[in-house]
């Protein structure tokens, strides 16, 4: 398992931004505090999100913060990307690891405790569990709560007690720390941060609660 550091972690989207600029809304997020970042966009053509997620890299320059894409193995492999995030319905993890190499880092969304169950621990080195709460930017035809999260966790924390797990979906500064009090490693976030008007200060806000509570 690839060390990965998923208690704040940010999901740019351009469709989640307000329209301004990929390379600012990152630089702001980074320097807000994001421990992982991953560039999603599920409408856009090959070419568009390889350039979009170069930018996406070229500033995160100088930042310890991984670049993940969602779903596409083949974005992550023409930008050179820390790794990928895949859903359910995407690239299974076996061929992504075997695409992406052994020091890749692969994440895997679980919504429910087959999920959980069937995920491929040697392949994976976080797993997602939503979503948890009602967003806006993804259609969810159920939330789990944090009694489901918390349900389909128990098997990660059963059988790998270190495997990082995190939330996701309609996480904010409102509710992040009920989510790591649950037994969260961290929560992956979309428009509590870019659709923030100041993405920084959010971040920061996000950053303060999330080393609070797993301090």
């Amino acid at each position: 398992m690839n060390p990965c550091d998923v208690s704040l972690y940010g999901i740019i989207d351009p469709h989640r931004t307000r329209n301004r600029s990929l390379a600012d809304l990152t630089r702001a997020a980074a320097d807000g505090g994001i421990t992982l970042l991953q560039y999603r966009d599920k409408d856009g053509d090959t070419r568009t999100l390889i350039e979009n997620a170069v930018t996406i890299k070229q500033a995160l320059s100088g930042y310890n913060v991984p670049l993940l894409i969602n779903d596409r193995v083949d974005v992550a492999l023409a930008v050179e990307a820390d790794g990928v995030h895949v859903g359910q319905s995407d690239m299974t993890p076996k061929d992504a690891r075997r695409l992406l190499g052994p020091n890749a880092i692969i994440g895997l969304t679980i919504k429910t405790e087959e999920h959980a169950r069937q995920a491929p621990l040697d392949l994976i080195d976080y797993a997602c569990i939503g979503g948890v709460y009602s967003t806006m930017s993804k259609e969810n035809p159920t939330n789990i709560g944090l009694q489901g999260w918390a349900a389909i966790a128990a098997h990660f924390r059963h059988v790998a007690p270190k495997f990082p797990v995190g939330a996701i979906a309609g996480i904010d500064a409102s509710n992040l720390e009920a989510v790591l009090k649950n037994g969260a490693d961290g929560a992956a976030i979309i428009s509590a941060i870019f659709m923030a008007d100041d993405v920084k200060a959010a971040t920061r806000e996000l950053k303060l609660i999330t080393n609070r509570c797993l301090s």
